[in-house]
């Protein structure tokens, strides 16, 4: 099954995205895809998932395991009282 094809009419555009395929040694469309995912973040100014995740373990510090405190905080159910 052939993949979707994304068509752009700019002269421009194709040599440049051509030019960086060749330089990253990538195909076109890792480089359209990239340049739009960089754009995108730019643009909405959301950060990418690996910047989050290392400014919040800089922040907190330590993990957390989420099982051993849902352990600690467990007590036995006494049961209905008849």
């Amino acid at each position: 099954m052939a993949e979707p094809q994304l068509s752009v009419r700019s002269a421009r555009a194709r040599d440049l995205a051509h030019r960086l395929a060749r330089r990253e040694n990538r195909s076109i469309a890792e480089i359209v895809v990239r340049a739009l995912e960089a754009y995108e973040t730019r643009q909405t100014g959301r950060e990418p998932a690996a910047t989050f995740y290392a400014r919040i373990t800089e922040t907190c510090g330590t993990d957390i395991d989420l099982d051993s405190v849902i352990r600690e905080s467990r007590s036995p159910h006494e049961g209905p009282e008849l």
